[in-house]
């Protein structure tokens, strides 16, 4: 920790001392942009950074819009609630190459086609931008990122208009997140649970650039038109720094046991108990105070993003037709006897909204992940079960 700390007190002296010199002509700013990592779930979107290399000030900087610490105080609570500050942070270009080629990613660099003025401007702004009272930002994870920061930069200071002649085909904001964690059932349905309608909406190409690899790819094509007409390519060179051999990553329990098969054996597992419970008369009572307890509790998660957090996307969220903070309230009705006639009504309630939800599934303007079926009818059994077990007791 103290060799970090005194290697970011050297790099900020640095800065301080090369800010006040201009760049020479041999100075070359880049775009790297480094593979996703499948080992973390904040690697497996990429990652994008700009280098700034002058041999003749003998300086060679990353500058990176994505450092952020898990150490900050109430941490998890601030990054539920949308306010998690990222600040952009400097690094010696080796360190930084090291530790991707260590971790397994490529690293792509792609020099940029700047005059020297706009080369000035940049490392300008970047210095600006270290400044310790403007170095940290409110982190958005669509449009306001690692990727997104210098690609702004960029754009803000080049004599003319970037145009990307980008154009992928069309996609959702949740196409792309889901196509990142494609190797992790888990975090996609993460993703899909917390993530509302909104995400549902096609992204236009600039708002695309929120992934690296798609900023990469528009960089590739995009070209700088001058107000004078004239026209050049952004990027003049492009090279690939290859990752080291790491060793391959081996899949775990959760990988096989995936939400579709969990979800699924839990449905089979709750009609098999109705039936026994049918069959024998009985009410197995703490199977739906801890059932709906657990849908209580995601029912919190989902009722904090959806209102309360400041994260783009979230709301509005219609799988808070079936996951809702009113769960627990009748997970503890379910204890109380005299409550029967209470939590009648209620099985009726959540019987009807989750028959119309499943009845208009694919009508729903939002993606539900497949795992969401057997999960929403094993509440819907249940609350049948509990609308059926009082008629038949009534008789």
């Amino acid at each position: 920790m103290r060799k970090f700390l005194l290697l970011l007190v050297i790099i900020s002296l640095g800065l301080a001392a090369h800010g006040q010199k201009p760049l020479s002509d041999k100075a070359e700013i880049s775009l790297m942009t480094s593979a996703p990592y499948e080992a973390e779930v904040f690697t497996v979107y990429g990652h994008a950074a700009l280098r700034i290399k002058d041999p003749i000030l003998k300086i060679d900087y990353i500058f990176n819009y994505g450092i952020f610490s898990f150490n900050k105080p109430n941490f998890i609570y601030r990054f539920t609630k949308g306010e998690t500050d990222y600040q952009l942070g400097v690094a010696n270009y080796q360190d930084y190459i090291i530790e991707y080629q260590m971790r397994g990613s490529d690293v792509t660099e792609q020099i940029l086609n700047l005059t020297q003025s706009e080369k000035q401007r940049i490392w300008e702004a970047l210095i600006e931008n270290y400044r310790p009272e403007n170095r940290i930002y409110r982190y958005n994870f669509f449009f306001d990122n690692c990727a997104t920061r210098p690609a702004v930069l960029t754009e803000k200071n080049v004599d003319g208009t970037i145009n990307y002649h980008y154009a992928p085909a069309p996609q959702t904001f949740r196409d792309m997140i889901n196509y990142c964690t494609r190797q992790h059932p888990w975090l996609t349905f993460g993703c899909d649970l917390a993530l509302g309608s909104p995400t549902d909406r096609t992204a236009t190409p600039h708002e695309m650039l929120f992934l690296p690899e798609n900023l990469k790819q528009a960089f590739a094509n995009a070209t700088i038109e001058s107000p004078d007409g004239n026209s050049r390519k952004l990027v003049a060179n492009t090279k690939v720094i290859e990752a080291l051999d790491a060793e391959e990553l081996e899949k775990d329990l959760w990988d096989y046991l995936t939400p579709n098969l969990c979800f699924t054996i839990l449905f089979a597992a709750i009609i098999l108990s109705t039936i026994l419970e049918i069959k024998r008369k009985r009410y197995f009572r703490i199977l739906d105070t801890i059932l709906f307890l657990i849908a209580g509790l995601a029912g919190c998660l989902l009722f904090f993003l959806s209102f309360i957090s400041e994260h783009p996307c979230t709301n509005p969220n219609w799988m808070i037709i079936a996951l809702h903070p009113l769960h627990l309230v009748a997970a503890i009705l379910f204890c109380v006897k005299k409550a029967d006639r209470v939590v009648y009504y209620y099985h009726f309630i959540n019987f009807a909204a989750l028959s119309l939800m499943l009845a208009g599934w694919i009508f729903i303007p939002q993606h539900l992940n497949t795992a969401f079926i057997p999960l929403v009818a094993t509440l819907w059994i249940r609350s049948g079960w509990g609308i059926y077990r009082r008629l038949w007791i009534r008789k």
